[in-house]
């Protein structure tokens, strides 16, 4: 609404009086009309979501996944490892869309995706006809989507509803469907305590026998093939007992009663359908030699990387592993209303117990009361704590940023190290990215990493800031392995090289909270420091320093 009255504003200023009196009439009307009809519309939205009461069936994950082709190439391997998971870490962006597209092209028997955004963007979509292809051959598809962002691919969702091998389900939906951003608005800002509790998960398991569980949604960002964004994340293939245990988190969301059937909402205009068209227009678009994805195909049905990992060309790194993930009723369990687990509190109980050397990398950093004292119990065992971040001109999120500025000084003045990732990094070499992908658009960071003492790392959605700990639920894993931890540990180094980051410090002489800092990095073989913050633009820096004074921490 506010960007709404903005645009007016500006664009008004460049119109004659008479021109801009009739327009602002209009305007307003509109707006009195609207606010109405919102208001009708979402009346009675509060309390349960909507379709909460209708009737569905409880499922669960495949019970022999042995029985499957997937799940007899590792059963050997996890019944002579005592208990211990196999694991890869999936790095690049690319990779992490060909394995997505390589797992499903392999299911047999089940296929269980959960993620907080599901775009109908090119990688969506590609990820659609793969899941299409799946159920056509008879796999059990279960598709469960958080609602806080599915507006772009409704449409896409509730055509898949109409196939018999695929079930969808909305976590926490809106009751409006449509396309209004303004009643969406109103209607998150009528039902604020409901609608903010949002399901951050990801998580793709196939034949209960492989999941890959990370940070990535699905969308173009998330892959790297977006020309204005591209994110650096982090996921981990994963094999044997550790597989079940994530199916069994899957079923608990699957089954709970925030997850309501696609079918059972009012999904808007045009959008009751039709698989048909969806089918059609899937395979115009992957017939259509002059659109730039078949190459992606092309790679897909090469085999790799899931080819080398089935074969053992590329081996997994076999070790034991603790799932860590909340409980879909989160709230209630932290209000001690309903028995359940919570991940922030298992997490933070692992970085507690290191000696040496905790790193984290995080897109979103908003330690709160609680991140300090972990932090400064740390620092007072000498540990070293070194943290890697967006800058203000990498973020996707300013309001997030806006958060993250309070804690700055706090966090340097107790002699943690500070980076900030660079929108146009300079070094590709160890960072797990190509030297393709940091010559365009704007390079931000999305992988949600700790490393314990490099003999242990956490993987997963949950970010260091207060909507992972308090407003969303998330899912991860700790892998007690050096191998995979040293490799977190490398990327982490080459991410926080001079060429590739800022390193945030307090100017000399500088203390206490009104302490100016500096980012110093490396330009043209030339260490640079500088003494305002490095934004896209002052439009940015204006806003984000505006968020900083009156953004609720608890939101962010």
């Amino acid at each position: 609404m506010l960007r709404s009255l903005f645009q007016f504003t500006f664009n008004a200023g460049r119109k004659d009086p008479e021109k801009l009196m009739q327009d602002s009439n209009i305007f307003f009307r509109q707006l009195i009309v609207r606010v109405l009809a919102a208001a009708l519309l979402l009346t009675g939205c509060a309390g349960s979501p909507p379709g909460s009461g209708v009737a569905k069936v409880v499922s669960r994950a495949l019970d022999e996944p042995e029985k499957t082709r997937l799940g007899q190439r590792f059963l050997a391997a996890a019944n002579a490892q005592e208990g211990k998971s196999g694991f890869q870490l999936v790095q690049a962006g690319i990779d992490g869309l060909l394995i997505r597209l390589q797992l499903i092209a392999a299911a047999e028997k089940t296929l269980d995706l959960q993620y907080y955004i599901f775009r109908a963007d090119r990688t969506g979509r590609l990820l659609t006809q793969a899941v299409l292809l799946a159920a056509d051959r008879g796999v059990r598809v279960r598709l469960l989507i958080d609602d806080g962002d599915t507006e772009p691919g409704d449409e896409q969702l509730a055509a898949l509803t109409h196939h018999q091998q695929i079930e969808v389900r909305i976590f926490n939906p809106f009751r409006y469907r449509g396309k209004s951003k303004f009643v969406r608005g109103l209607e998150f800002a009528t039902n604020l305590r409901r609608l903010d509790y949002r399901m951050h998960n990801k998580l793709l398991v196939v034949d209960n026998a492989l999941a890959l569980v990370g940070g990535r949604n699905v969308a173009n960002e998330y892959f790297q093939i977006d020309p204005e964004l591209r994110f650096a994340d982090e996921d981990a293939i994963a094999a044997g007992m550790i597989v079940r245990r994530l199916s069994a988190n899957f079923d608990d969301f699957w089954n709970s009663e925030l997850s309501v059937p696609a079918s059972a909402l009012d999904a808007g205009p045009g959008a009751e359908g039709n698989l048909k068209r969806l089918r059609d227009a899937l395979t115009r678009e992957q017939s259509d030699e002059d659109v730039p994805w078949l190459d992606f195909l092309k790679r897909s049905k090469a085999g790799e990387p899931l080819a080398s990992i089935l074969s053992g060309a590329r081996p997994l790194v076999w070790a034991r592993a603790e799932l860590v993930a909340d409980s879909p009723e989160k709230r209630q369990v932290v209000s001690g209303e309903r028995f359940g687990s919570l991940m922030a509190p298992l997490v933070v109980h692992r970085a507690s117990e290191i000696n040496e050397e905790l790193l984290i990398v995080s897109p979103f950093l908003i330690p709160g009361p609680e991140g300090m004292e972990l932090l400064g119990a740390l620092r007072s065992k000498k540990a070293s704590v070194r943290v890697l971040t967006n800058s203000l001109e990498s973020t996707s999120e300013i309001a997030a940023h806006a958060g993250y500025m309070r804690y700055r000084v706090p966090m340097l003045t107790q002699g943690i190290e500070l980076y900030e990732i660079r929108a146009r990094p300079g070094k590709a070499k160890g960072s797990g990215e190509s030297r393709e992908s940091l010559r365009w658009g704007t390079f931000s960071l999305h992988a949600k990493l700790f490393v314990f003492d490099r003999k242990a790392l956490f993987v997963g959605s949950m970010n260091f800031d207060q909507r992972s700990r308090h407003l969303n639920t998330e899912v991860g894993l700790i892998i007690e392995s050096q191998t995979l931890a040293e490799q977190a540990a490398k990327r982490f180094e080459a991410m926080t090289l001079p060429e590739n980051a800022y390193r945030v410090a307090l100017k000399s002489g500088a203390a206490g909270r009104e302490a100016q800092l500096i980012w110093v990095t490396q330009e043209g073989g030339r260490t640079v420091a500088y003494d305002v913050e490095p934004a896209q633009s002052e439009d940015q820096r204006a806003k984000a320093k505006l968020l900083s004074v009156i953004a609720p921490e608890k939101e962010l």
